[in-house]
């Protein structure tokens, strides 16, 4: 009997420190937080990244990319592609960008209005705001251009590499 396709999807909100990790049911349908990942090394950050794909049977990775305001892409939104485009060779998945815009603010209202105190939201802010990441993708019908990034609520793009 062979192995089911894998065909979930992460999401990742990309930071230099943790890392923000929600993962698709199957039929990409329901985006839930699963954790966040506190970077190591180079080499035991790949040695986890290989596993977790593995284990959640990931087919595909949406990195959240900071977009500013007018669209354009600053600092912070190439070291978000440089991230993923080391995320593809490490696992050998395709990796797709998304306009991460007011994600943290949504994690953050979402948790507050949970009731959850400080330390908790702290906790889980950024695994929540990758699941805030994965499901405005996937209502987006998980485009699978990466010609460009475009923000969930207008008609904001901007160009990929």
């Amino acid at each position: 009997m062979s192995a089911a396709p894998r065909t979930r999807l992460l999401g990742v909100d990309f930071g230099t420190v943790r890392i923000g990790l929600a993962v698709s049911d199957p039929d990409r349908i329901i985006a839930s937080p699963l954790a966040t990942y506190r970077r190591q090394s180079r080499d035991e950050d790949a040695a986890f990244f290989k596993r977790l794909v593995t284990e959640q049977e990931i087919g595909s990775i949406v990195v959240g990319l900071p977009v500013h305001l007018s669209g354009a892409e600053g600092q912070k939104a190439a070291e978000a592609r440089a991230f993923g485009h080391w995320l593809g060779e490490v696992t050998g998945l395709p990796i797709s960008y998304w306009d991460e815009s007011l994600s943290t603010v949504q994690a953050e209202s979402a948790l507050w209005e949970a009731g959850l105190t400080h330390k908790r939201r702290r906790q889980r802010r950024d695994q929540v705001a990758a699941q805030v990441i994965l499901r405005a993708y996937m209502e987006a019908g998980c485009p699978t251009s990466n010609d460009e990034c475009r923000h969930p609520n207008d008609e904001r793009r901007t160009k990929r590499e």
